[in-house]
């Protein structure tokens, strides 16, 4: 069994749990983590976990509501940390007292019974990379923080059984907001964030025939909302926007199975 929850997504902090195995054994990693070691039990009890549920910390990249929380997390329960060796570097995770293992895109990582594979994306960010993760059966896609739909990202992603997509933002509310226009620029650029149409034209390049769970993830409180994101992946779904999940900021999602 291949199945995911998120513990929150959005600017203010993002982690999600992804876990593989049967009832006699299963292993568990969290990705990312944007809150404080006591926000984050918080969340994780949540789901039904505590941190001795958790075998790792898989890290995306360095920006702060992904890695704020990560290292004293890390410390605290003694979870190794897996990153690629830019990301490493620009979040300072070669400290004395972590285990930091580095992933390399295109090479997967085998946490027991949970495969990982890491993929590069283009984000303003030293070595961003996104994940597939499957039990071998199963494949589970995450992608956010990522600024176009680029064709090796889609080829990366590959037939999927379920997917988290970044909506982020309307094209039209980011326009009209009071942000500055460099930070406009940054978040419509092809370094920043996927807005709904772009998920929507990434979602349609995507093989569909075993796809039954996808989730919007990491929407701006301030230039999207939960409808449109729903509107633009239902269209390419076929589906009714209330088919359509979203992982919001403060409860994130409960658990799905790819």
């Amino acid at each position: 069994m291949l199945r995911f929850c998120s513990l929150g997504s959005g600017s203010e902090g993002n982690a999600l749990v992804v876990e593989a195995g049967d009832e006699l054994h299963r292993n568990r990693v969290l990705v990312d983590d944007g809150f404080s070691p006591r926000q984050l039990e918080r969340r994780l009890a949540a789901v039904g976990l505590g941190p001795s549920d958790l075998d790792a910390i898989c890290v995306t990249h360095e920006h702060a509501d992904h890695v704020s929380g990560v290292t004293a997390f890390a410390r605290r329960h003694a979870l190794p940390i897996y990153a690629s060796a830019g990301t490493a570097e620009a979040a300072c995770l070669h400290e004395p007292d972590l285990v930091v293992q580095v992933l390399l895109s295109g090479r997967t990582q085998v946490i027991g019974t949970l495969q990982i594979e890491p993929y590069a994306v283009p984000h303003d960010a030293a070595e961003p990379t996104q994940f597939v993760f499957s039990d071998g059966a199963r494949r589970f896609g995450l992608l956010t923080d990522i600024g176009a739909p680029a064709l090796d990202v889609i080829a990366a992603l590959g037939v999927l059984d379920a997917l988290m997509l970044e909506c982020n933002h309307d094209t039209a509310l980011l326009a009209a907001s009071a942000y500055p226009p460099f930070l406009k620029a940054r978040i419509g650029g092809e370094y920043g964030h996927l807005s709904n149409d772009q998920a929507a034209q990434l979602l349609a390049a995507l093989p569909h025939e075993r796809l039954r769970v996808v989730v919007a993830a990491h929407l701006s409180r301030r230039n999207n909302t939960a409808e449109l994101a729903r509107a633009a992946l239902a269209q390419v779904l076929g589906a009714v926007p209330l088919e359509v999940d979203v992982a919001d900021q403060d409860c994130g999602i409960a658990w799905r199975c790819a």
